[in-house]
């Protein structure tokens, strides 16, 4: 920006008196749910392979390190498609890691095993259990079973020199005493990381922050420092983003999440959302984030899911605007020559940063200044006469005016001034 400095013209209060970074002394890591938990939405397909493999591909771009790649146990075609993902991803030596979602049965944990020694790739099991006292109540578990299952399903694993994660469902509604037990059992047969799952979006930010101290608590007391903790949330209370990223200051070293926080009910925490706000927190500067669009538009693709017009950053509103001061300032700010100015002054999110741009919109709202900006974009003389009519036809109407719309007023006005058709686009 030449001479002008970013601390000159914004003010940022997410980083005043900021204590420390979001994870200190530890490296962050993220887990892409999207095949697995993503596709339990009851409004999405399943993708087809290639999509699946195209969506590990660019997941694996993103410089995320871990993807959930299925559940074979639920059966032949589950087999398949993680055999083939797993396949790619040790073909094409992408740096992605593979893991595989298993009850903790050992019934789900031996074919990640066979598709582990069928590869030679070593795949990471997430062996889940329900935790909390009403899963326990419409179960009928007793705690003896829980444990046993537990450390059935993480001996297998480790026997067979698979890392395993543990996974509580529903911890954020579990009583201590109990995660204390399943969390010692798991430890000590040999899990390497501690999954703390918000399974039904129940939790605020405090008690992350309580349940978190208390499972490095928990692990500094048994001397597991080594074991690492995952944060799995969704998104039921809005929160999904928002408490991942909590999860991760207050002690979760890997973040779970799925491109557009598809997932059952209102879905999962968007791990998309969460890469764009840690990338802006500066947390992430090694991390190319240039595909997160195409990731998002593969995956809404693939899995027929719509993406909200006002959804952050891939919305196709996220950077339009036919608002006129909105639109005036961005077009001084331009003037100024300072393309960073302009892509800042009305977006808390830099569209060049992430391959898109502000654009600027005729509608009811709108000023002149707008019409001016539209036509010159596209090559057009911006005559005052011209500029008169379409600003009047947009005032007179309720919609943002359309492409073909504003060039058939052109059109119009070029053929009332005597211009031939042949020199107008249609």
């Amino acid at each position: 920006m030449n001479e002008l400095k970013e601390a000159d013209i914004i003010y940022d209060w997410n980083s005043v008196e900021k204590v420390a970074p979001l994870a200190p002394n530890r490296k962050i890591t993220f887990f892409d749910e999207t095949l697995r938990d993503g596709i339990q939405s009851p409004s999405v397909v399943d993708p087809k392979i290639d999509d699946k493999i195209k969506l590990v591909q660019i997941a694996s771009d993103l410089g995320i390190h871990h993807i959930n790649v299925g559940l074979p146990g639920a059966g032949p075609r589950a087999v398949e498609d993680v055999t083939r993902l797993v396949e790619f991803i040790r073909d094409a030596k992408l740096p992605i890691k593979p893991a595989c979602a298993a009850r903790t049965h050992v019934n789900d944990v031996k074919p990640i095993i066979d598709v582990s020694q069928k590869t030679g790739v070593v795949i990471e099991v997430m062996s889940f259990i329900g935790s909390s006292p009403i899963r326990q109540y419409a179960e009928g578990w007793d705690l003896e079973l829980m444990m046993t299952r537990s450390a059935e399903a993480i001996d297998l694993a480790v026997k067979n020199n698979l890392p395993c994660t543990y996974v509580t469902e529903d911890t954020t509604r579990s009583r201590p005493d109990m995660l204390g037990k399943l969390f010692r059992n798991a430890v000590e047969h040999g899990a390497r990381r501690l999954c703390i799952c918000d399974t039904v979006g129940h939790v605020t930010p405090d008690g992350i922050r309580n349940l978190l101290k208390f499972t490095r608590n928990l692990l500094n007391s048994l001397g597991a420092d080594h074991v690492g903790i995952d944060w799995h949330g969704h998104n039921d209370r809005g929160l999904g983003v928002t408490n991942t990223i909590f999860a991760a200051e207050y002690g979760a070293d890997r973040l779970h999440g799925t491109a557009l926080g598809i997932g059952e009910r209102v879905g999962n925490a968007a791990l998309d959302q969460v890469l764009m706000n840690l990338k802006l927190l500066g947390e992430l500067p090694g991390h190319d984030l240039s595909k997160l669009l195409l990731w998002c538009r593969l995956a809404a693709k693939a899995c027929h899911v719509q993406i909200p017009v006002n959804y952050p950053l891939v919305g196709g509103d996220a950077f339009r605007t036919a608002t006129g001061v909105h639109a005036a300032a961005i077009i001084k700010a331009e003037k100024k020559g300072h393309a960073w100015l302009a892509d800042r002054i009305y977006s808390g999110v830099p569209a060049g940063l992430f391959g898109k741009e502000q654009e600027i919109e005729i509608g009811y709202y709108s000023g002149e200044s707008n019409v001016v900006y539209w036509l010159r974009k596209r090559g057009v003389d911006p005559e005052p006469d011209l500029v008169k009519r379409i600003l009047a036809f947009a005032k007179s109407g309720d919609h943002i005016l359309a492409e073909e719309e504003v060039w058939q007023l052109i059109k119009d006005h070029r053929a009332a001034q005597g211009e031939r058709p042949s020199a107008i686009r249609t």
